[in-house]
């Protein structure tokens, strides 16, 4: 159920929905990281992790001059830079990225470096086993999620996995939902800032029936407000919650929970939509997908 503002209202519809299932094992996964210890903390700065049924998510404060590394990584990640310049390399390529920016970096060795110091979001899928057994809820998804299919990268591009980087600095268009970018192992959305609460009076409450969305708020408070669907098995029902938070934060929203997120905070609100992997969806709209020429959707190859 979108506000009729709202981009995603003009989705194709979903198929016809089926009986809610029981033994739904539905948690949300919440990290707040201002007011919690970091996982990791060395000479290159600070690191929160939380992870998801498909991915860790790794939150870094940098210190000038401070990297972060990857040896022998086994698949395609993602880091997000949304102020601070950076240079990445993955092994002969290397690119020296302004601030606002996203990199989708290929398997093998790997790093990138912020000069002046700052923020940079770094997503892996489970692959990485090192950085999924640091997270503090890393047994969160011991018990099997049936109801969550089981990760498959999207197709490599014709060329081949490779550097890969754009700008942010993306303006906004009429009938399209935020900045979105995907790769072979996630999507991402930088949606587009908000100044100010929203109104109460045009949220989007809607459901996902397979796959987790995790939204990372870099900048403002938003609340969460989550209801459970009521199956055949009453073991499968939770009061609604409503969660508040600032970031920067995660939130992990489990299928098929009901969910709508509203921006509280008085100046800028910056909240970011992450998948993995890519929404077909949200793919199969035109101009939605702003690198979609880069990578195909499964079947276009």
């Amino acid at each position: 159920m979108y506000d009729k503002s709202d981009p995603r209202s003009k989705l194709a519809p979903a198929g016809a929905a089926a009986k809610p299932r029981t033994g739904l094992i539905a948690e949300e996964q919440l990290a707040t990281f201002y007011d919690s210890p970091p996982q990791i903390e060395d000479a290159n700065g600070r690191t929160w992790l939380i992870r998801g049924h498909n991915f860790v998510l790794a939150y870094a404060e940098l210190v000038p001059g401070g990297q972060l590394s990857r040896s022998d990584q086994p698949d395609e990640y993602v880091l997000l830079m949304p102020e601070a310049p950076s240079r990445v390399t993955a092994g002969d390529s290397s690119a020296d990225l302004p601030g606002n920016h996203i990199a989708f970096v290929p398997p093998g060795d790997s790093s990138v470096t912020l000069p002046e110091g700052g923020v940079v979001i770094s997503l892996f899928t489970t692959a990485s086993a090192d950085l999924l057994a640091l997270c503090p809820n890393a047994d969160a998804y011991d018990t099997p999620r049936s109801h969550v299919p089981d990760f498959e990268p999207w197709p490599t591009p014709a060329d081949g996995l490779r550097l890969r980087h754009y700008s942010l600095d993306v303006p906004q268009e009429e009938g399209r939902f935020g900045r979105i970018f995907r790769c072979t192992t996630f999507m991402v959305n930088m949606l587009d800032p908000r100044e100010g609460p929203r109104s109460p009076a045009s949220v989007s409450p809607h459901h996902h029936d397979d796959f987790e969305q995790c939204s990372l708020l870099l900048e403002g408070a938003y609340d969460h407000h989550l209801r459970w669907p009521w199956t055949t098995d009453m073991a499968d029902w939770r009061p609604d919650r409503s969660i508040e938070v600032t970031g920067p934060s995660v939130l992990v929203i489990p299928p098929p929970v009901i969910h709508t997120s509203r921006a509280k905070g008085a100046g800028l609100n910056q909240l970011v939509d992450i998948f993995c992997p890519p929404r077909e969806d949200f793919s199969a709209k035109p101009g939605w997908v702003l690198n979609a020429g880069d990578y195909p959707m499964p079947g276009e190859v």
